[in-house]
């Protein structure tokens, strides 16, 4: 085969740090937009974008040409000299995060609740 493919599904959390409510419901679709820009430049589909005043749900594929680990630092580190531009001076995640990998082929409805899911959150974003 003279291509790579990769069609790797996840779904990412990570919270505030301490679990503080540092989120307010009126910045957090221009974050999860935000986000999603991030995504998109790293030529990523994010699916679902969500969560509520203390930590976020994100649904997206992985691209085959960066780590996961590199990926959150980039979202946490980005979004966090973001949010301290909008009012939010003492903003910071928190270290560590959850990631949870998903078989859209073998198991479509599950990631349909997944995205559901995320929705369900509080204030959302699709793409």
């Amino acid at each position: 085969m003279s291509q790579s493919l990769a069609n790797i599904l996840i779904h990412i959390v990570f919270s505030t740090k301490s679990r503080q409510k540092l989120l307010p419901k009126e910045i957090r679709l221009e974050l999860y937009l935000y986000i999603a820009g991030i995504f998109k430049a790293k030529n990523c589909h994010c699916y679902q974008v969500g969560g509520v005043d203390d930590h976020i749900h994100i649904f997206c594929s992985m691209p085959k040409t960066i780590s996961v680990g590199d990926l959150i630092k980039e979202i946490k580190v980005s979004t966090s000299i973001w949010l301290k531009t909008k009012e939010l001076t003492s903003f910071y995640w928190q270290t560590g995060y959850g990631i949870f990998s998903l078989d859209f082929l073998h198991n479509q409805v599950f990631c349909h609740t997944t995205a559901l899911h995320i929705r369900s959150q509080g204030s959302f974003t699709q793409k």
